[in-house]
């Protein structure tokens, strides 16, 4: 396992970090397992747990917690806040009232004083960056958290966070978690290089592209099932899977296209999808969200690959660096960048 620092701030976290978002629920109910999974985890080297409180509403956070009893002090452990927790209007958002309140909730389901990283899950325009920056900060000075960092931020949102720091003198991101895979590469465009001039770390989810890097996804082959904590969910994640969407037609050619590259150098599609994430100069650490023992031990080689130039070359005539065949394949659109947006 390799190791780099989150952002500026010293700490050393591995290159794999362990998301938990498929622990609990309709994904995998078996608590025991899933501690087990986590286990093996730290076993082989992993130092960085990320979840969220709205993975099947606090039961990963829970599952984390009885997990890490007895070997908190060895992880580096991320949660995040902002998505819906519950039918009163104010159980979400990025609002001081409900970081205040939502932390102790987290804090308790995860067993532990402090957070270490401390994420706004998703942008929130209806909320001052501002307010939410100093409800942090709050929390960094009172010893409940010890990092804050947001998700899926365009690279302006990213530079008004840090520049609203800087000029407030509130505590400052020092990361960002974003969808980046071997299919989605638009963050190569602007919001990994503009993570780097900010000295912050880049945490990427979904390497495997939902699936669609998994090696199951190829021509011939019948088409997968999305698992139901995907494509199952209310339908919101159909339109990654339809093949009747051209978008999604070219996805499968790349992926046919690179699992036959992964081959012919001696490793799986996952192992490459994964070393290729993690490459990157920009990123620090690529999350893997196994649901199964087995998930885990095919994902965890990929720490120990490194790709050669020629096979970097091979990968960017298959995907062009910078696009993304699918644009809601990086979960969060900027409502503003929208057709709608542009025109009105």
């Amino acid at each position: 396992m390799q190791y780099r620092s989150l952002g500026d701030t010293g700490v050393q976290v591995s290159t794999i970090c362990l998301g938990t978002m498929m622990f609990g629920g309709i994904n995998n109910a078996d608590h025991d397992n899933c501690v087990d999974i986590i286990h093996t985890a730290l076993d082989a080297g992993i130092n960085f747990v990320d979840t969220a409180d709205v993975y099947s509403q606090g039961e990963s956070e829970e599952i984390v917690g009885k997990a890490l009893k007895g070997r908190r002090d060895d992880v580096v452990l991320a949660t995040k806040f902002q998505g819906n927790m519950g039918d009163e209007r104010n159980h979400r958002g990025a609002s001081r009232r409900w970081i205040v309140a939502e932390v102790e909730n987290s804090l308790r389901r995860l067993g532990t004083d402090h957070i270490d990283l401390y994420q706004l899950h998703r942008p929130n325009p209806q909320t001052n960056i501002e307010e939410t920056l100093s409800a942090l900060d709050d929390l960094v000075r009172a010893g409940k958290v010890l990092y804050v960092g947001h998700s899926a931020f365009q690279a302006s949102q990213i530079v008004e966070a840090q520049w609203a720091a800087r000029d407030r003198h509130l505590v400052r991101p020092v990361s960002e978690q974003l969808s980046y895979s071997l299919l989605v590469r638009t963050p190569e465009v602007d919001v990994l290089p503009t993570a780097r001039r900010h000295h912050m770390s880049v945490i990427c989810y979904s390497p495997l592209a939902a699936g669609w890097l998994s090696g199951k996804w190829r021509k011939g082959a019948e088409t997968p099932q999305p698992s139901a904590g995907r494509g199952g969910m209310g339908g919101i994640f159909t339109a990654r899977y339809d093949l009747d969407d051209p978008s999604n037609a070219g996805k499968l050619d790349a992926a046919d296209a690179l699992a036959t590259l992964a081959e012919d150098n001696g490793m799986t599609l996952v192992e490459m999808a994964i070393a290729f994430v993690v490459n990157h100069p920009g990123v620090t650490s690529a999350i893997i969200g196994p649901r199964t023992m087995e998930q885990m031990t095919t994902q965890l080689p990929a720490a120990d690959i490194t790709l050669s130039a020629e096979v970097l070359d091979r990968i960017d005539e298959i995907v062009t660096p910078g696009t993304s065949a699918n644009p809601f394949d990086s979960a969060y659109v900027n409502p503003a960048l929208t057709p709608e947006g542009l025109r009105r």
